[in-house]
């Protein structure tokens, strides 16, 4: 079954992304809308896996964590590829792993303290079961970096129904 998000979704999700502590109150008066229509489309947006959670957005140079990389590991072989990803999720410095096409099957961002703990993860890496290659990019500077996405009214697909875009 597939649901739809609305004009007023869009809006409530794009005040959200910007201001996750809003309080319903305010969302509500940006939207036209009561408090308690509010929290009815919020709680739909949650329970739809719309809203997956709220989060603090940290800043990681002030936590000293000063280096961003972007790592291509290859991983030789299908009986490794799935071991690769449970083994480096759970990993501190691993902020995103993504598998992906073209040379290397997965593409990594860390963040470490300095170059010295960088090389202690690569190593920690390099020495996981299948991993045949690993190529490391460490970021000069950062321009944009945001997990914010465009929120525009849609139909929605229910993948726990087995419904993907293509049907």
């Amino acid at each position: 079954m597939s649901h739809t998000i609305d004009e007023i979704d869009a809006k409530i999700l794009e005040l959200l992304q910007r201001r996750g502590r809003m309080q319903r109150s305010d969302v509500a008066e940006e939207v036209d809308l009561s408090i308690s229509a509010v929290s009815e489309r919020m709680r739909k947006l949650e329970e739809r896996g719309v809203i997956e959670d709220y989060t603090a957005v940290v800043d990681a140079k002030r936590l000293r964590l000063d280096i961003t990389a972007f790592i291509r590991v290859s991983v030789d072989g299908s009986e490794h590829y799935f071991n690769f990803v449970e083994e480096v999720e759970d990993m501190d410095h691993v902020l995103e792993v993504h598998s992906i096409t073209g040379a290397g099957s997965h593409l990594m961002k860390v963040r470490t303290a300095d170059t010295t703990a960088l090389e202690r993860f690569l190593s920690d890496i390099q020495a996981l079961p299948g991993v045949s290659k690993t190529t490391t990019s460490i970021v000069l500077s950062t321009f944009k970096e945001t997990r914010t996405v465009p929120a525009e009214p849609m139909e929605l697909y229910d993948y726990d129904d087995g419904e993907s875009p293509a049907d």
